[in-house]
C-alpha cells in the first residue's frame, strides 16, 4: 500500500544510494527524519537501512543505464511519499584505459551511466518539480568533469558531458524555482577504486610508460582516499539548503587545488593567445551582443 507524507517533510531520490556518497546522503536524510527513495542494482544492499528506518526508506532496484525505467522510479516514489524535493544523480562507476584501449561499447557505457541515465531522471522529475514550483537537482560529477589526464578519458567524457548539459539545465529550470548543483569530488573513501567496481580496459604495452603509473595509483588508492563521505554529505546538504549556492561545488581539498590550477592555466592560455584568437573575426565587424 502506498502512503503520502506532509509536504514540509523533505523527500530525496538518490540513485546509487547503497554505497559511497549516495549512502552517506541517504543516511543523513533518514537521520534527520526525512524520506529517501534509494535505487541500486542490488536492492538487497538496503536491508540494514530498511531494518533501521522502515517506511522512511523506499528501496528500488534500478540500473541507471535503464533510461526507460527512470520514469517508473519517479512515479513510484511520488505515489509513496507524495512529492520529491531533491534528486541526486549519484550512480556511476570509474573506468581506466587509454583512448586506443577503450572500445566503443566501453565508451558508450560511461556516457550511459553519467549522461543518459541522469538525463532520464531529470526529464522524469521536472514536471513534478515545476508543478510545485521548487526542487533541487544534484548532479554528482567529479574533478574529472573539469580536467582530465591519461587513462581516464572515457570516464571524463561522461562527466564533462554531464556538466555541460547540467549548466544549460540550470538556466532552463531556474525560472520555475528549481536549482541545479554540480558536485565535483576528488578522491573519497568509497568503493569507486575497488577492483570489482573500477572498470579497467585491457592494457596495451605501447602505453605502459604513459598510463602504467596511473593504473597502479588508481588501484592502490582503494581504502586510502582522503575524502570522507559523511563530511561530503554534510557539505552537499548545506548547499541544497543554501539560497546562494554556486552552480559547481568542488568537494575535497584535492579538488580545490586541482581545479584552481586548471582554471588558472586555462585563463592564462586565453590571455596569451587572445590577439590571435580575436584575429579570426571579419575586420571591422562589431561583436554580436547576446542575451546570455
Amino acid at each position: 500500500m502506498f502512503m503520502t507524507t506532509a509536504r514540509n517533510t523533505k523527500t530525496w531520490l538518490i540513485t546509487g544510494a547503497s554505497s559511497g556518497i549516495g549512502l552517506a546522503l541517504a543516511e543523513a536524510a533518514l537521520r534527520a527524519g526525512e524520506r529517501v527513495i534509494g535505487t541500486a542494482r542490488r536492492v538487497e544492499r538496503f536491508s540494514e537501512l530498511r531494518a533501521t528506518y522502515g517506511d522512511q526508506l523506499l528501496a528500488l532496484q534500478h540500473d541507471v543505464r535503464d533510461t526507460a525505467g527512470a520514469a517508473t522510479v519517479v512515479q513510484t516514489g511520488v505515489e509513496r511519499f507524495g512529492h520529491v524535493d531533491v534528486l541526486v544523480n549519484n550512480a556511476g562507476a570509474g573506468q581506466i584505459g587509454a583512448a586506443e584501449e577503450i572500445t566503443d561499447a566501453a565508451l558508450r557505457d560511461m556516457l550511459e551511466q553519467h549522461l543518459f541515465g541522469p538525463a532520464a531522471y531529470v526529464r522524469a522529475i521536472l514536471p513534478h518539480m515545476r508543478k510545485h514550483g521548487s526542487g533541487a537537482i544534484v548532479q554528482m560529477s567529479s574533478q574529472g568533469g573539469r580536467m582530465s589526464f591519461p587513462a581516464v578519458g572515457s570516464y571524463s567524457a561522461g562527466k564533462f558531458a554531464l556538466e555541460g548539459w547540467s549548466e544549460a539545465l540550470s538556466g532552463e529550470v531556474a525560472p520555475f524555482g528549481i536549482k541545479v548543483l554540480i558536485v565535483e569530488p576528488s578522491r573519497f573513501r568509497t568503493e569507486f577504486n575497488a577492483s570489482d567496481v573500477l572498470k579497467t580496459a585491457t592494457a596495451d604495452a605501447m602505453y605502459h610508460n604513459v598510463t602504467g603509473a596511473i593504473r597502479a595509483n588508481m588501484a592502490d588508492a582503494d581504502g586510502m582516499q582522503e575524502g570522507d563521505p559523511q563530511r561530503a554529505a554534510i557539505a552537499i546538504r548545506e548547499m541544497v539548503q543554501s539560497t546562494d549556492a554556486p552552480l559547481r561545488l568542488p568537494l575535497g581539498a584535492e579538488a580545490v587545488r586541482n581545479l584552481t590550477r586548471t582554471y588558472q592555466r586555462s585563463l592564462d592560455d586565453v590571455r596569451k593567445w587572445a590577439e590571435l584568437s580575436a584575429s579570426a573575426d571579419f575586420p571591422g565587424v562589431p561583436a554580436a551582443v547576446r542575451a546570455f
